[in-house]
């Protein structure tokens, strides 16, 4: 097997919701399908993420959570951006928009920084960049 490309599938309780959520960190609507939707995409650059209502996998727990929390069910994903400064532009947006940061910004010992992001159907989001090789 050579797999060449990787969409995640994510169980959202509202589709309309979900869009407007992942476009208030810049993502954009690719695709919905049927009316009322049941299925669709969000892409990011070329980065793409399937939404279906309340179908294909699990959601996470309750939001708002505490921070720290990381026995939420759901999904968890890491986003890879281009920078540490884009991981803390992230988190500011993230906090902009009221939305459920669990971890701060944090230089991790393997390496990256990263905060946790969690979808308001439990999916968290590892929004993360390496720090380089330390000398």
């Amino acid at each position: 097997m050579n797999v060449h490309e990787l969409t995640p599938i994510l169980n959202v309780s509202d589709m309309a919701a979900s869009f407007a959520w992942f476009e208030k960190l810049g993502w954009k609507k690719g695709w919905d399908w049927g009316e009322p939707p049941t299925f669709g995409a969000v892409e990011c650059g070329k980065v793409t993420i399937f939404l279906c209502l309340n179908s294909q996998g699990s959601r996470g727990g309750p939001v708002p959570v505490q921070p720290g929390d990381t026995k939420t069910g759901g999904v968890w994903m890491s986003w890879w951006v281009e920078s540490p400064a884009a991981v803390n532009a992230a988190h500011d947006l993230a906090l902009q928009h009221g939305m459920a940061v669990t971890q701060i910004p944090t230089d991790e010992v393997w390496g990256v920084r990263e905060f946790h992001l969690r979808h308001p159907d439990g999916h968290t989001f590892r929004v993360s960049a390496g720090l380089g090789k330390k000398g």
